[in-house]
């Protein structure tokens, strides 16, 4: 059973591969033999997290700049890809504007719904939204060309339960100037949920499969009002350690799973049966 979970030669395309999680990924697929393809807009942090890999593990790692939300370059990176590797294994659908919530002395918060501005609501669903979509677009149609694939998408806890905006809550604070999570996170977590759907039944006599995770909070340095109220309302009374998304991702990318198709897998310590 363990080969079921070898991805040795498989071309994993990741995108926001150089983001805090993204990495974790890329060592995920390189950790279990495969070979990820980094997709993000900062070169820099590219050939940083590349060159960690590589000393890592013995993969051809690869790294590409891109900016997802424009289509022409999907399309161009896309045949970049398959002229380098020949083929494209998996696509995880990583990338999305995740803003750090901390304090601020503003005194109308911008990430308040009756503030926020249209032009960020259009930034955040271009990258996770519409990003995704061009990429399952042409990743997608190459791999049912191709004879099979699977996709991930990362949505969230807050794809499928509202924030409690009472975690970002400050003593003393006026209600217009209160930290929350902005609307466009629920959205496209969301909506990443529903495309996910689409896909799991648009190519599967081709042999391409889409799942969803949707992880809760991890920690990242949070402060520890922050993590002493979170904790509470987690089963398991603590965030996820960034390491342990490692296991979903190479089991929904392998050939363990198979018959997994359409599934939403909830990775949140518990917080969603609460």
């Amino acid at each position: 059973m363990k080969d079921r979970f070898d991805l040795s030669g498989k071309i994993v395309v990741i995108t926001g591969g150089a983001g805090f999680l993204g990495q974790k990924h890329a060592e995920a697929v390189a950790e279990f033999g495969g070979i990820p393809v980094i997709l993000d807009l900062n070169p820099i942090q590219i050939d940083t997290v590349i060159e960690n890999i590589r000393r890592q593990y013995p993969t051809q790692a690869a790294g590409f700049v891109a900016d997802i939300t424009q289509e022409a370059q999907v399309e161009k990176i896309c045949q970049e890809i398959l002229a380098q590797f020949g083929r494209i294994d998996a696509l995880i659908n990583n990338a999305a504007n995740n803003p750090k919530i901390d304090d601020t002395n503003q005194l109308q918060n911008v990430s308040r719904l009756e503030n926020f501005s249209l032009e960020q609501w259009n930034v955040d669903l271009a990258v996770g939204l519409t990003g995704s979509f061009l990429c399952s677009k042409y990743f997608g149609t190459s791999m049912a060309a191709a004879g099979g694939g699977s996709i991930v998408n990362i949505a969230s806890d807050l794809g499928v339960i509202a924030p409690n905006q009472n975690l970002y809550k400050r003593e003393g604070v006026p209600e217009q100037s209160q930290n929350v999570k902005p609307v466009s996170y629920s959205v496209v977590k969301t909506g990443l949920i529903g495309l996910t759907r689409y896909l799991a039944t648009y190519w599967p006599e081709k042999g391409v499969r889409c799942n969803a995770i949707c992880p809760g909070g991890v920690s990242n340095g949070q402060g520890e009002l922050f993590l002493s109220r979170i904790s509470s309302l987690i089963p398991m009374a603590r965030m996820a350690r960034p390491d342990e998304l490692k296991g979903a991702i190479v089991f929904l990318i392998s050939a363990a799973s198979s018959y997994m198709n359409g599934a939403v897998i909830m990775v949140d310590g518990g917080r969603s049966v609460w």
